[in-house]
């Protein structure tokens, strides 16, 4: 994780709080930018763009699996083994806030990249990381 020289502490609480946000908060910062012709420096740009990258793909993702799970569920045999296999994995579990197997690795990724943009660490999860960096000016 490589860290950035000095942000702001401004850009630190943007770049976290677009994570917790689904990319809102920073969606918002680049209007306002936009508005005032600011530039938005390359750390705050990276979380900027990867929350919101990483929101429409969990997006995509949670419709595609609905999508697929609907279809799969309507086979007779299959969906005997699927209808256990998505029982264990969308049940909330009291052990963990009574979030679901799903929820909890989403949330811990989520707080990860907030935590790290925070601590003015350029955040990494493979691949999407390598796509961000690449077009923003590092």
């Amino acid at each position: 994780m490589q860290r950035y020289n000095n942000p702001y502490p401004i850009e630190k609480i943007i770049s976290a709080a677009t994570y917790l946000t689904a990319g809102g908060a920073g969606f918002v910062w680049l209007i306002i930018a936009a508005v005032m012709k600011k530039t938005v420096r390359p750390f705050l740009m990276y979380h900027i763009l990867q929350s919101i990258f990483l929101s429409i793909f969990f997006f995509l993702v949670s419709i595609l699996t609905n999508l697929l799970l609907a279809i799969v569920l309507k086979i007779p045999f299959i969906s005997l083994l699927v209808g256990k296999l998505v029982y264990y994995t969308i049940v909330p579990i009291p052990l963990l806030f009574n979030l679901s197997f799903i929820q909890t690795v989403t949330t811990s990724v989520i707080l990860y990249l907030a935590i790290t943009a925070f601590m003015g660490y350029y955040s990494y999860v493979p691949w999407v990381s390598d796509v961000i960096k690449g077009n923003t000016d590092q």
